[in-house]
């Protein structure tokens, strides 16, 4: 950031609620930390939880966690709305939305109307897998047609490369769209006759692999995402909350 500007941090906008954007986020000591209502009720909810889980599948990057004299605390929000909310910095306006449920049920994107730009977070991709485990599926589609009825010339996505110019706009839309739904229609069809998560991971695996299986992540999001939208396809409106016990409960019945 600072090869970029030199200019102090003033605003943090953390887009969701998930761990990997709040247990870094006090680092930046911003004044203000912007966060919609939804995802703030999310930390409360799950965060703790998500924290652990967080330790389990990711070790590398925690080693030396338990020497650390104060371990830094989950990032609590001093600002939320719900949905529409403008920053002022200067004579730029920068307009934080919430557009649907998507990656997870507090998403938001930051929007700069006056280069036309929009950060989107996690629920846009580029040839990079999307992390479901926390997702709607039925939901998320719709949400990037909203994003994509803003015809914005740029995307700067959850991960993946800036999107410059409305063709790689689009084909982000496209590709995260198809992602979700040839992760989540043959899942659903093994969930709603009775099938196992197994059965279902399998099936999950047979489309999705030939498509995505070098996209970024894949393989970490998998199980997740299988998982996910077996409970959707079974009628599981809320996702439950991801601990480590059942994580470990999940691995079991994938490797049954």
């Amino acid at each position: 950031m600072r090869s970029v500007t030199d200019k102090p941090i003033s605003h943090l906008v953390l887009t969701h609620y998930h761990a990997v954007r709040v247990l870094g986020a006090a680092a930046y000591h911003a004044p203000a930390i912007v966060m919609s209502e939804k995802a703030r009720s999310m930390v409360a909810e799950r965060g703790a939880e998500d924290r652990e889980s967080e330790f389990m599948r990711f070790p590398r990057l925690f080693a030396g966690y338990d020497s650390i004299d104060k371990v830094p605390p989950l990032t609590w929000p001093t600002v939320t709305f719900n949905d529409h909310m403008s920053i002022f910095l200067g004579k730029r306006r920068v307009d934080l939305m919430f557009l649907g449920r998507a990656h997870t049920a507090g998403d938001i994107v930051a929007y700069v109307p006056d280069e036309n730009v929009m950060f989107t977070g996690d629920i846009v991709e580029y040839r990079s897998a999307c992390y479901c485990g926390d997702g709607h599926f039925h939901d998320w589609p719709s949400t990037l047609e909203r994003i994509r009825d803003w015809q914005v010339d740029a995307i700067a996505p959850g991960r993946g490369d800036a999107l410059v110019g409305p063709g790689k706009v689009n084909d982000s839309l496209d590709l995260t769209v198809d992602f979700l739904r040839s992760t989540y229609n043959p899942v659903a069809r093994v969930a709603m006759r009775g099938g196992s998560l197994k059965e279902a991971w399998d099936a999950c695996r047979a489309a999705c692999d030939p498509k995505f299986s070098d996209y970024a992540i894949y393989e970490h999001c998998l199980p997740f995402n299988v998982a996910r939208a077996y409970d959707e396809a079974m009628g599981i409106d809320t996702p439950r909350i991801w601990t480590a016990e059942r994580d470990r409960q999940m691995w079991d019945a994938l490797q049954g």
